[in-house]
């Protein structure tokens, strides 16, 4: 339960420092954009079941793949869709913190 929360909150402290010092001038609507990229994690309804608290989402989950990461890291290169693929990027990079810890555990 614990690598849970911490998990949760990683998804909301994490984007606010990096919009906080990356989209300086507009880090709040930065921050919001990429909390909203959590929206993400509806790909878990395709699963089953929906929420295994062991299961490593990376790789599991259609938009937690391979393929999907790279078209994220190519939005990095789209100004407009630059906050989003940032957002998106944090994501994948805590769940794979996460997939990380459960291996330690």
């Amino acid at each position: 339960m614990t690598r849970f929360v911490l998990h949760m909150l990683a998804h909301l402290l994490v984007p606010g420092l990096v919009a906080r010092f990356a989209f300086k001038p507009h880090w709040q609507r930065a921050w919001l954009i990429m909390v909203a990229t959590m929206l993400v994690d509806l790909d878990h309804l395709l699963s089953s079941p929906i929420f295994d608290p062991n299961r490593c989402s990376i790789g599991s989950h259609l938009f937690h793949t391979e393929p999907a990461m790279a078209i994220y890291g190519l939005m990095l290169l789209v100004p407009q869709l630059r906050i989003i693929a940032a957002g998106l990027l944090i994501h994948m990079a805590l769940d794979a913190v996460d997939c990380y810890l459960q291996i330690l555990s």
